[in-house]
């Protein structure tokens, strides 16, 4: 091959309609060919099929597989990738899963499990960590400007207008509806976990309970927001707050002995370092637009802050180098199972739980057998509600609401 040669593109298949048309727009500049998509929405794929008819379109997961590709994005619903993640490993397949990478501690050794026996790439699709003012802070910590971190926070705060929320979320079974408010946790835990290279290790949290204002309204059965604590391998504390209050915010802020990082807006990090341990021509706080380290205009046409970019870039380079990528299938269990243990923790008034290193094949022993779940479709005596006050039942009138919009938009109720 010569110098001027391009590489041979990656062939992609991508599990769920949606994140496909990204992949149809934006892959061909990182040397991935989207080639397949599997979605159960028969009529939305034959829209996407006559949009681009070179991909192959499937509503069978076992026969997308089948079709000759090198790797696949699964992103189906967010409590049920690990099964879907398996089938395309053992298929042969290198796989890029959505947020969250398991539903229980059972499945995150399953995963952790199968990855190793299948020598395949593995990434967690989790784009924060590769916002603009996320990457700048994780270079100014790796220089030292604000030494070791001992306390950082991370925000993720989405609030939604009620009929958006029934709009994306058709079903009293679907798992928006259902969601403790610990477990989407990753968008703020993840951004932290990169910045400064640590791993949780324990974990406790509080939830924000549900109002009978929220029942009126809306068909969620689950608090609208949580605070989590965790302890890192370092010692350092994080807190990490969730949830759908008024005021939507990214917000992440690092601690050292030395000096302080956070980002003042999607765009803007911030340096402040204390005035008796700077010279007299520095500046005890500096703020400064961020800039990607490369590919910028790329970064800034794709979504998510340029993260969507970024995790398929990532993805691309650890097939093609055959090395696993920062985003890797313990760290995507380890900051999963922070939220699950979190709600644990939630439903005991804060009590700690211990994050097991997902490494460690003698720890996960200890855990196989873990098929603790919120889920409608794990629901049996000893498993949680995702609510401190336990079931939780909308109003008829948020119900018959919800019917109607889940209607507009062409749900069945399948």
């Amino acid at each position: 091959m010569t110098t001027n040669e391009e590489p041979t593109p990656i062939r992609l298949g991508v599990l769920g309609l949606s994140r496909g048309r990204t992949f149809a727009r934006d892959s061909g500049v990182l040397g991935i060919k989207l080639v397949a998509v599997c979605d159960l929405n028969e009529v939305k794929l034959e829209e996407f099929k006559q949009a681009h008819p070179e991909v192959e379109v499937f509503t069978d997961y076992d026969e997308f597989l089948q079709f000759q590709m090198d790797a696949v994005v699964v992103a189906n619903y967010f409590h049920q990738h690990v099964p879907f993640a398996i089938k395309a490993l053992r298929a042969g397949k290198h796989v890029m899963s959505e947020t969250q990478a398991c539903k229980t501690l059972q499945e995150g050794v399953e995963l952790c499990r199968e990855v190793e026996k299948s020598g395949l790439i593995y990434m967690f699709a989790e784009n924060y960590p590769y916002f603009a003012t996320n990457q700048e802070m994780r270079r100014l910590y790796q220089q030292g400007v604000v030494g070791e971190v001992r306390y950082a926070e991370g925000e993720y705060v989405h609030p939604m207008p009620p009929r958006e929320s029934m709009r994306i979320a058709p079903g009293l079974d679907h798992w928006r509806n259902n969601m403790p408010p610990t477990y989407y946790c990753t968008h703020a835990v993840a951004p932290l976990m990169y910045i400064t290279d640590t791993r949780p290790v324990s974990v406790n949290a509080l939830a924000i309970a549900a109002t009978d204002d929220q029942l009126r309204t809306r068909v969620k059965t689950s608090d609208p927001g949580a605070v989590i604590l965790c302890r890192m391998d370092n010692g350092a504390v994080f807190r990490i707050l969730t949830g759908g209050f008024a005021g939507y915010r990214n917000y992440y802020r690092v601690h050292g002995f030395e000096g302080r990082l956070d980002n003042v807006s999607n765009e803007s990090v911030r340096v402040v370092r204390n005035a008796w341990e700077i010279g007299p021509e520095e500046h005890e706080e500096i703020v400064f637009k961020a800039r990607f380290p490369r590919h910028e205009e790329l970064a800034q046409r794709a979504g998510h802050g340029g993260g969507d970019f970024w995790t398929s870039y990532h993805f691309a380079e650890a097939i093609r180098s055959g090395q696993q990528p920062y985003l890797d299938v313990y760290r995507a269990v380890a900051m999963s199972v922070v939220g699950i243990l979190a709600w644990k923790s939630a439903l005991q008034d804060g009590a700690a739980f211990d994050l097991p290193d997902f490494r460690d094949e003698e720890q996960r022993k200890l855990h196989e057998d873990d098929d603790w779940s919120p889920w409608p479709e794990d629901r049996r005596p000893g498993q949680p509600w995702p609510s401190v006050r336990g079931q939780l039942v909308p109003s008829d009138a948020a119900v018959a609401e919800a019917e109607k919009i889940w209607k507009e938009t062409g749900y069945l109720g399948l």
